[in-house]
């Protein structure tokens, strides 16, 4: 329901994964066979022959230093960049309030009802009920309005269509009291202590 790149962040931790256990394997092979051993002394001092030379011939005119260096640099600067937009949008889509607009009464001023209210409001409610082992309420904007995001876990043996009724008569109270209808989502897991398939739930 938020803006956080889930796919792309999978993708990245896949080819992490993926690079740390290759390098892990590698070591292991390097420390207990003699044979990779010995390649990867061979091929890293040729690489590193490669490399000494690839630096000479890409000096500055009159100086010892190489162009490669200040590439390097900008690669660097690039990833530094490009990391911190990925992180800037991990989490995207939260909301502050729920309610914003203006009065209709006799004093002009806005109307503004913060989303921890419904928040709250709700947890309480559900944390009240014995047939829950959790429930957790947020709020996101989608399509430029507010909305409610309910997690809830239930119990083992408890009917998922029955919570999401529930659930759905507790956000039409809600709505009476804010007086505006907010979009919901219900999402019902399963877990360690609830054996049954998750369900979701749009209001």
């Amino acid at each position: 329901m938020n803006g956080t790149p889930r796919i792309i962040n999978r993708i990245l931790l896949f080819i992490l994964g993926v690079k740390v256990l290759a390098i892990g394997l590698l070591l292991v092979l390097l420390a207990t066979v003699p044979a990779v051993a010995d390649w990867w002394h061979g091929w890293s001092a040729g690489v590193w022959a490669r490399a000494e030379e690839t630096f000479k011939q890409t000096r500055f005119p009159g100086r010892e230093e190489s162009w490669l260096w200040l590439a390097a640099a900008a690669v660097l600067v690039a990833l530094i960049i490009a990391m911190v937009a990925w992180v800037s949008q991990q989490g995207k889509g939260r909301a502050n309030l729920l309610v914003s607009g203006e009065d209709n009464g006799d004093v002009d001023g806005d109307v503004r009802i913060g989303g921890g209210v419904a928040e709250q409001a709700l947890k309480a409610a559900l944390a009240e009920r014995p047939d829950l082992a959790s429930a957790t309420v947020s709020t996101y904007e989608v399509g430029g309005r507010p909305g409610l995001r309910v997690r809830i876990q239930p119990r083992q043996g408890v009917a998922p269509h029955a919570l999401a009724e529930d659930v759905s008569r507790l956000v039409e109270a809600l709505d009476t009291v804010v007086g505006r209808r907010t979009p919901v989502l219900v999402h019902i897991v399963a877990g360690a202590r609830a054996k049954f398939a998750r369900a979701e739930r749009v209001r």
